[in-house]
This record gives structure tokens, C-alpha cells and sequence, in this order.
């Protein structure tokens, strides 16, 4: 329980500065997530980014309420992830999904912005 408390404690961390606080979503948060992740920590976005994994069984860091109360804003890469969300976390905060189908290799942003894979 002391881990879970200091990371609840860790939330509000002044040090991880003033950008916005986004946490990506996908099924084991290996792939999608940690992509869209990467991508929006760069320019023009330059946001404070986690990813995490909704199905507890294949997550190496599984969705849980610390992580929720990090973010300042949720993005999932399906509306299902979303449903989910809301149901097991009743979060506050906007929870989006960005409709990224389970199709992609880790980092293989560059195939679905130049048209090669449809989204």
C-alpha cells in the first residue's frame, strides 16, 4: 500500500514541469499507446506523456488509478478502450479515442501519415 500512496503523493510532482499531462491507451500498451506516446511528446505537441495497457493480463504497466489521476487528459486508440475507462475508473478528466486500429509495429506512425495503412 506504501507504493501506491507514494505515487498517489508523487502525482502533483512540481518537477515534471508545466506541460499537459496525457496518457496514452491501448490493449497491452506495447505498440499503439507507447507510439502515440512518443509522438506527442515531440513538436509541435511537446505534452508529458505515459502509455499504459487496459487488459491487466498483457499490460507491462497496466491502466490504474494513479495513472488516471496524473493525466489531464486520456487518449485511447479505440472507443471500446474509452467505454472501459469510464466503467472501471469513472475519471474527470476528457477521455478521447483516436480510432487507431491494432495493425500497427511499434513506432510505425510514418506508414499510417503517408497514407500506406488505412485508419
Amino acid at each position: 500500500m506504501k507504493s501506491s500512496f507514494n505515487r498517489i503523493a508523487n502525482v502533483g510532482n512540481r518537477y515534471q514541469g508545466s506541460y499537459k499531462r496525457v496518457l496514452c491507451v491501448c490493449s497491452a500498451g506495447l505498440l499503439r499507446s507507447p507510439t502515440t506516446a512518443y509522438v506527442l511528446s515531440l513538436d509541435p505537441y511537446n505534452y508529458n506523456t505515459r502509455s499504459a495497457g487496459i487488459t491487466n493480463e498483457f499490460a507491462l504497466i497496466p491502466v490504474d488509478d494513479v495513472l488516471i489521476a496524473w493525466a489531464d487528459e486520456i487518449v485511447c486508440m479505440s472507443q471500446e478502450q474509452v467505454q472501459i475507462i469510464h466503467a472501471k475508473f469513472e475519471p474527470s478528466r476528457k477521455v478521447i479515442s483516436l480510432d487507431i486500429p491494432d495493425q500497427f509495429e511499434y513506432r510505425d506512425y510514418n506508414k499510417y501519415l503517408n497514407g500506406e495503412i488505412d485508419g
